[in-house]
């Protein structure tokens, strides 16, 4: 019982942080690049001429500027298709970042984004979330064991002479600051802010 406690825990656990590390902080430019989610809908939307698909990318009071810049880009289109698109991609994220209170700094290439955030993709597309869990386990688990080991070993010697001691304190707070900050994203202290 206190294993299957610890695991329903553990799993518990690595979903929340997952989750928050696809919402916060290092998104990767994943909606910066030409083969995220938003440049798919971008796409869909430019070949039906409808631009409703990409509405949800942004908030309510862009909506008009979106519209405008997306019937001008179907007709920018009939003389040259990829400026026309590539310029309503960078309109597009330019305001879904800027809803988002994060900086837009160019559109990434396809096949830019990190193997984690193509893995939480991946998990939205079979339905199964249980490799992107397992690949999180693995990160959080070797990340936490890592700064542990660095600072236990180092605190064997913390005391023998200042430069010695201050190795410690460094890594003690490397390690400390790791597992709060870690505790802040499962317990929703967190934010969605792509800038940290």
């Amino acid at each position: 019982m206190k294993n299957r406690n610890i695991n329903i825990f553990f799993l518990s656990l690595l979903t929340a942080v997952a989750v928050l590390f696809i919402v916060r902080g290092k998104l990767f430019a994943h909606c910066d690049t030409l083969d995220g989610p938003v440049i798919q809908d971008a796409r869909t939307a430019l070949e039906m001429g409808d631009v409703t698909p990409v509405l949800k990318w942004v908030k309510k009071d862009a909506e008009p500027e979106i519209r405008a810049v997306f019937d001008k880009t179907l007709v920018e289109r009939k003389s040259n298709k990829y400026a026309a698109d590539m310029k309503f991609f960078e309109k597009l994220i330019r305001i879904h970042r800027a809803g988002e209170g994060a900086s837009f700094t160019g559109l990434k290439p396809a096949g830019s984004v990190e193997p984690i955030i193509a893995e939480a993709d991946n998990a939205l597309e079979t339905g199964s979330v249980n490799a992107l869990t397992q690949e999180m386990a693995m990160h959080l688990t070797s990340g936490v064991k890592e700064r542990f080991k660095r600072v236990f070993e180092l605190r064997k010697h913390k005391d023998e002479n200042v430069e010695g001691g201050r190795e410690y304190v460094e890594a003690y707070v490397e390690y400390v600051h790791y597992v709060e900050g870690l505790h802040d994203m499962i317990v929703g202290k967190g934010d969605h802010n792509h800038e940290k």
